[in-house]
């Protein structure tokens, strides 16, 4: 093995060593989280349409709601909206992913 090849090898095992969470197990872990962000903007998304009574939209902006409102109502409380921008969910998001870094 090379200089810079084993240079790469040892920096990929200090960087699986650093991870806090199993590798198959950081695997569903990660999987998780980037549904969860997917399922966040899907919410933000809808939000921005009128929600009529008893329509498909509706329905599943209802689920959304139901899953994703009690993380985004935890930023809702310290971040107040800027002129009517709810930027709760981005924060949420970036939360996420920092979480995620530094778990897997």
């Amino acid at each position: 093995m090379t200089g810079v090849g084993m240079a790469a090898a040892g920096m990929a095992s200090a960087s699986m060593a650093a991870s806090l969470i199993p590798y198959p197990l950081g695997t569903v872990v990660t999987g998780l989280v980037q549904f969860y962000v997917l399922l966040i903007v899907a919410w933000a998304v809808l939000s921005w349409f009128e929600q009529g009574k008893g329509g498909f939209i509706s329905e599943v902006y209802g689920i959304l709601d139901r899953i994703v409102s009690p993380y985004i109502d935890l930023f809702r409380r310290f971040i107040p909206s800027a002129g009517g921008i709810d930027f709760s969910p981005l924060i949420a998001i970036i939360v996420l992913q920092v979480l995620l870094r530094i778990l897997v």
